[in-house]
Formats: structure tokens, C-alpha cells, sequence
């Protein structure tokens, strides 16, 4: 396996970049486990109504947020200095393909988050709560369903594509370039990859959780090659 070597004349004032994209890859590897282990325990009410969420924000606001992907949230956010910081290092294998790449991944990550419901909803759960009649519920009820619309429809499913795209494109060019090994060019390509079975009929959903697996070593290799670029600027070298 090619192992992964420094990109030649790495610019110095880089590497704050790559400090914080290291820093953020390094806090989605450690949240990806929580937010399984808080589906597991916590099972969201995926397919349920809105008075099911406002039920869930109720009994414990901070369960309802994860529930809603908070840490996806967050994860997306990093997600910003992340790609940056590979723009930088892989524009030079393939300026192209980094440039599409970043563009659909910005659009995937602003797709995601504006059409995150979490704070919306619980805004929405304490006006119910204290809804003073019938026909009040009955508005804030429709609010909660017009935003869970949202959330599971084209907003969704445009951000996981695109972002889909934009990984397995990152994946490519990682294989290409001597700045990282090739286990994190696979990495990045299988965890996208094997995200998109999400759109078989029937087993897809299950297909689609196996991804996080890939997507979690993507992480922590990624998080140790830069944090190590921002700790030193050299020539061409074997990593360590």
C-alpha cells in the first residue's frame, strides 16, 4: 500500500488551515459513535407525526435535538475547513475534479444545515405546550408537519447526493496524489459509495448505516495526516 508522503513545498501559511480541518475531522470521528450509540438507545420517531416529536422534546429536549441530527449539524460545519484544507492539498493533482468536488460539497453541507429542523422544532413543541386552545395546536401542529416535510423531502435527499458526490470525488483524486495513503482515498469513495444504498427499495436503509463504518477510519486518517502538515512544513518526505 502506498503510504502517504508530503505534498512538495507545502506553503506555510496553510497550515492553521490544516490545523483546523484536523481538529474538526478528529471531533466527527468521536461524534459519529455518539450519534449511533444515541439511535440505539434513543430510538427518533422517523416516520412519525410532529405531535411525536413535540412528545419526545417534552420528555427531554436534549435526546429531541439529537434525535434531529444536531451532530450531523456539527459535522457538517467542520465539514467547511475540511474540505478547504483538501482543496489546498489535492488542487495540484487535479484541480478540476477538487474544484467540482468542493463546489458540490458547500452546497450539500448549506442544503443540510438550512433545512435542519432541530431548533425550529423545538421552538414549536413549547408553543404547543402552551397553546391556549384547540385551534392554536391545530397551527402550531401544521408549522411542525410543514417543517418535517421538508426535512425528509428534496432538501434532504439533494444535500446526500451531492455530498455523496463529493466524497467519492475526493476519494478519486486521494488515490492520485501522494499527500495521503491510499486507505484514505478508499475510505472516502466506500463510505460514499455504500451511503447511496440508501436508495435500494426495501434493504437500503440498512445497506446505508454500514457506510459510517468507512466514513469513521476516512476521519481519523484524515484528522492524523493533517494535523501532522500543520505541525511542520517540509519537502518531500516519507510521513510518519
Amino acid at each position: 500500500m502506498r503510504p502517504a508522503r508530503e505534498p512538495e513545498a507545502t506553503e506555510p501559511q496553510w497550515r492553521a488551515l490544516y490545523r483546523l480541518a484536523g481538529a474538526g475531522a478528529l471531533i466527527s470521528a468521536v461524534f459519529i459513535p455518539i450519534q449511533v450509540l444515541v439511535f440505539v438507545v434513543w430510538p427518533p420517531p422517523l416516520d412519525g407525526t410532529a405531535v411525536d416529536w413535540f412528545r419526545l422534546f417534552h420528555d427531554n429536549k436534549l435526546v429531541g435535538l439529537l434525535d434531529l441530527d444536531l451532530l450531523l449539524v456539527a459535522d457538517n460545519v467542520f465539514l467547511v475547513p475540511i474540505f478547504l484544507a483538501l482543496y489546498v492539498l489535492l488542487r495540484r493533482q487535479s484541480q478540476s475534479l477538487m474544484v467540482v468536488a468542493t463546489a458540490l460539497g458547500f452546497l450539500g453541507i448549506v442544503f443540510f444545515v438550512a433545512s435542519n429542523p432541530a431548533f425550529h422544532l423545538l421552538s414549536l413543541s413549547q408553543r404547543y405546550a402552551q397553546a391556549a386552545n384547540a385551534a392554536e395546536r391545530s397551527t402550531v401542529l401544521a408549522a411542525g408537519e410543514a417543517m418535517l416535510a421538508m426535512w425528509r423531502g428534496t432538501a434532504f435527499h439533494t444535500y446526500y447526493l451531492l455530498g455523496s458526490a463529493a466524497g467519492i470525488l475526493i476519494g478519486a483524486v486521494m488515490l492520485r496524489s501522494a499527500v495521503f495513503s491510499n486507505l484514505a482515498g478508499w475510505m472516502a469513495i466506500l463510505g460514499n459509495a455504500v451511503g447511496l444504498g440508501l436508495y435500494i427499495p426495501t434493504a437500503g436503509v440498512y445497506i446505508s448505516v454500514f457506510s459510517v463504518l468507512f466514513l469513521e477510519v476516512w476521519y481519523i486518517l484524515i484528522a492524523r495526516r493533517l494535523l501532522q502538515l500543520g505541525r511542520r512544513v517540509t519537502a518531500v518526505g516519507a510521513a510518519a
